[in-house]
């Protein structure tokens, strides 16, 4: 037996226990944010000059900046039509390089579809599988992984992008953002991999893209940050990161009761540590929609760059063209043309071992190195034979 059951379930009894308490002090502060949301609705200005004041204090402060529209704003899309227009989405996974293995090598799979609306085609689907090996990886960690993949799916969109003509949207899992952490700036090729996105961003503009990142179940809560943000007294904020007035209060809760099935929200633009280095027409956006039913709402966050919040059309026919690819999957909303990519691009530990196997059959024929694997591994092996996993 691996777990303590007792111990764990006594744990579980307590958290029971406390579940009214909990659900008593979660329903006080929703209130409160509620009421926050609907008394600082129209005061954009006033909460664009406390943002603008609060980051003088903490750069690191992540929140949303309201536009124009007011905080509770929620609208269905325009009467547009999808019928000509094309989509292409991207995903990647990736082997992380282990050096308990007889070989070293990592690789980055980006699988790519696109779906377009201008003739009855079927959907076309693409790989691209980028294998490193030796002492290419050497320096490679799990940031350096993410960077890169994160890059190679936006070259991807790029490259598909060249063959088709406007209206155009692209599409990636998770936030627009290229990958980042506090630790960003320690990551090997980080601002050279940045200066690259940025061009692929510019370029995807040039070609007249609608391009977004689409973010499921969101964590992040920026919206709430901001009603929390302009509830800190001026002399407080220079400990706005101690400062926490909602906890556990959350954007998806908020935008839940908010939107009905098939609204969207205001469009938000984020302040943020990157907040410099997305400048200009590439500086980023985000708004929320509901892909839901009555009833059982479904909030994701939509993260697009400046030029495409701009255009009042483009917006609304990637707002139409989400709820669309969302009805596909039915109970569980999300972009089809996502899931698809994300099939394409998964990494199998079937694949991940016949890549193994066909290294070090090259190696041996080549008269090259191969190692072993190391004593942890082995006997890793011999203890979980039939249940070990590749993630």
């Amino acid at each position: 037996m691996s777990l303590n059951f007792q111990q764990v379930y006594e744990r579980i009894r307590e958290i029971g226990l406390g579940a009214p308490a909990r659900q008593q002090a979660q329903e006080a502060l929703r209130a409160r944010a509620r009421d926050l949301l609907e008394a600082w609705a129209d005061k954009n200005a006033e909460l664009r000059d406390k943002v603008d004041r609060a980051r003088q204090s903490d750069p690191s402060l992540r929140c949303a900046i309201p536009l124009e529209d007011p905080l509770n704003f929620h609208k269905l899309p325009g009467t547009v039509s999808t019928e000509r227009l094309t989509l292409i989405a991207a995903d990647g996974s990736q082997i992380v390089p282990d050096r308990h293995a007889a070989v070293l090598f990592g690789l980055i799979n980006v699988g790519a579809i696109v779906l377009s609306g201008s003739a009855a085609e079927a959907p076309q689907v693409s790989t691209e599988s980028l294998l490193s090996f030796d002492s290419e990886v050497t320096d490679w960690t799990d940031g350096l992984v993410a960077l890169q993949r994160d890059l190679a799916e936006r070259k991807k969109l790029l490259a598909i992008s060249k063959g088709y003509s406007p209206p155009l949207v692209t599409l990636t899992d998770g936030p627009i953002q290229l990958w980042e952490a506090r630790e960003s700036n320690e990551v090997l090729g980080y601002e050279k991999a940045l200066k690259e996105y940025l061009a692929v961003l510019s370029q995807l503009q040039e070609r007249g893209a609608i391009t977004a990142g689409y973010v499921d179940k969101p964590s992040s809560n920026l919206l709430v940050r901001l009603l929390e943000v302009a509830i800190t007294p001026d002399n407080e904020l220079a400990d706005l990161h101690e400062q926490h007035p909602l906890p556990g209060v959350s954007d998806l809760w908020l935008f839940d009761s908010l939107l009905q099935p098939g609204e969207r929200s205001a469009i938000f633009a984020l302040q943020a540590r990157s907040k410099a280095a997305y400048a200009g027409s590439l500086a980023l956006h985000f708004f929320y929609i509901n892909a839901g039913l009555a009833g059982h709402p479904k909030t994701a966050r939509v993260e697009i760059p400046a030029w495409v919040s701009q255009d009042e059309t483009g917006i609304d026919l990637l707002h139409k063209a989400l709820l669309e690819q969302c009805a596909i999957l039915g109970a569980r909303p999300y972009p089809y043309i996502l899931h698809r990519a994300h099939e394409a691009a998964v990494v199998t530990l079937q694949e991940k071992q016949q890549i193994e196997q066909l290294l070090e059959i090259e190696l041996r024929k080549s008269g090259g190195e191969v190692g072993e694997i190391s004593g942890k591994q082995s006997t890793k092996d011999s203890g979980t034979s039939g249940r070990k996993r590749y993630k």
